[in-house]
């Protein structure tokens, strides 16, 4: 191997280390939420009897800014660059972390928490757009793989800290390991693939591209659907599992730090599994069903576990994880799909749209509840869920292996434009 190719190897792996560290904080930063809630609500004067309520309007706003973000930060990547997203999605919610220590009131908390939202929504879909365009098709997805199994245990952190210190400095926690990371990033290189589009006399992160063409729209929505049972598991079966574990009877009150922990250790393990499954069988397809089907019991067994104890839902919430580890199987399909010059706008949207559809999955939950109470109401949600998931699946092409070095034309036009 020559000095070059030995010096854009260890530029490569680099890349991905920091892209994978950078979703570390990123998962960190959108967890800790979930993690700290009771006890940072109860701090700020909330009762108990809104705890469930308030918890999930706060959640629910920083869904929102993941959607706004989303856009903004997808369409900046396409436009001006990858790199940039990398650097400015990191400082805003660094900042916002640090704020989030400061807040006495609901409105505040909401707020700063949109903002946040805004911020981490850039973190994931740049790095693994970086990541994808960077490594040989052969090889992207053990890429994509690394950086999902290390940005996941961001969660177990989150936990860690949210158990053993104030929910406050949980929140400067965040912030400082957002800073740290942005001093690293001063090594990083932009995506070549991107260098070739930016100097190409093609539409860039140009999001109506994806709603003028009905081939592109529903392949755009199909990517979006299938990643949704994820975080219903995350943000409703987990996350409200002191509501779930009172409808159960469970023994002790059930704690969602420990849920949330031990189940993004199992999505982590999951996704390792996922990727080389898909590596092994070449097809992310079979890889998605598969994990998609395996959630569908492990939420069953959950929900059907009458008189839960703090232990049995330990496992369960790890086995929860592990079969919704299809993460970054999810959101390499979605780069996948699309031509260089809207990569990013999807590749950072679609994960962020599917955590953003936490908000009308938890109005759904909500309003189903009311009728069938929390655990009926679970079996029909993540039904529905799979279904519309699997549907979704069945629609996209098997993109294994597909040569990612083209654009999308403008216009009504479906037709592809080589860069190379």
């Amino acid at each position: 191997m020559t000095p070059t190719s030995d010096k854009i190897t260890k530029n490569v792996v680099f890349l991905v280390l920091v892209a994978a560290l950078g979703y570390f904080v990123d998962i960190y930063d959108l967890v800790v939420f979930s993690v700290i809630r009771i006890k940072s609500l109860q701090d700020i004067g909330i009762s108990e009897a809104d705890m469930r309520t308030t918890g999930a309007f706060i959640l629910n706003m920083q869904m929102f800014g993941l959607l706004v973000g989303g856009i903004i930060w997808g369409i900046i990547g396409d436009k001006f660059g990858r790199i940039k997203v990398l650097f400015g999605s990191i400082l805003m919610y660094s900042v916002a972390n640090f704020a989030n220590g400061f807040v006495h009131d609901i409105t505040w908390y909401a707020i700063v928490r949109v903002i946040a939202g805004i911020g981490l929504a850039g973190e994931l879909g740049a790095g693994i757009t970086l990541v994808s365009e960077t490594l040989s098709k052969e090889k992207r997805g053990y890429g994509t793989m690394i950086v999902a199994v290390v940005g996941l245990f961001g969660a177990v952190a989150a936990a860690q800290v949210g158990k053993h210190y104030e929910w406050r400095t949980a929140y400067f926690v965040g912030g400082s390991l957002g800073i740290a990371l942005l001093l690293l990033r001063m090594g990083t290189f932009e995506s070549g693939m991107f260098k070739n589009v930016e100097k190409a006399n093609v539409s860039k992160g140009n999001m109506l591209m994806l709603f003028n063409n009905w081939g592109r729209f529903s392949k755009y929505l199909c990517c979006i659907l299938i990643g949704a049972p994820l975080w219903y598991v995350v943000g409703i079966l987990i996350t409200q599992s002191p509501e779930f574990g009172k409808a159960l009877g469970a023994t002790e009150k059930l704690s969602p730090g420990d849920g949330i922990m031990y189940s993004y250790i199992g999505i982590a393990i999951g996704d390792i599994v996922a990727g080389l499954f898909a590596q092994f069988t070449r097809s992310r397809k079979l890889t998605m069903a598969i994990f998609l089907l395996l959630t569908l019991v492990s939420t069953f067994t959950y929900l059907g576990s009458t008189g839960i104890t703090p232990q049995k839902f330990i496992w369960l919430s790890f086995f929860m994880g592990c079969t919704v580890g299809y993460w970054a199987t999810f959101v390499t399909i979605a780069s996948e799909q699309f031509g260089t010059n809207i990569r990013s706008t999807v590749t950072t949207t679609v994960p962020n749209f599917v955590r953003g559809a936490l908000i009308p999955i938890s109005a759904g939950f909500n309003a189903l509840v009311l009728h069938y109470g929390m655990i009926k109401s679970g079996y029909i949600m993540m039904v529905i869920l799979t279904v519309i998931s699997l549907i979704a699946l069945s629609r996209l092409k098997e993109s294994f292996g597909k040569d990612l070095n083209y654009v999308e034309a403008d216009g009504e036009s479906v037709s592809h434009v080589n860069v190379a």
